[in-house]
């Protein structure tokens, strides 16, 4: 599936994972906006961090309706 850590099982508080959700930042914005949102994703990735739906967008970026 492509997820960076393979082997260990699904852990992640959010969704999209934090490997998918690094892949799709690398596909949208590129290596540098990328590397900056895993990063700040990695930092909220922890047990007293947020949890739920939560797609990669630049700072300041609106969030597009669900349908």
């Amino acid at each position: 599936t492509g997820e960076i850590s393979p082997l260990l099982p699904s852990s992640c508080r959010y969704v999209p994972t934090c490997s998918q959700y690094s892949m799709q930042a690398y596909k949208k914005y590129g290596v540098a906006k990328g590397t900056i949102l895993t990063a700040w994703r990695l930092c909220h990735c922890n047990p007293l961090g947020g949890h739920g739906y939560d797609p990669p967008r630049w700072f300041g970026e609106e969030e597009l309706p669900k349908q």
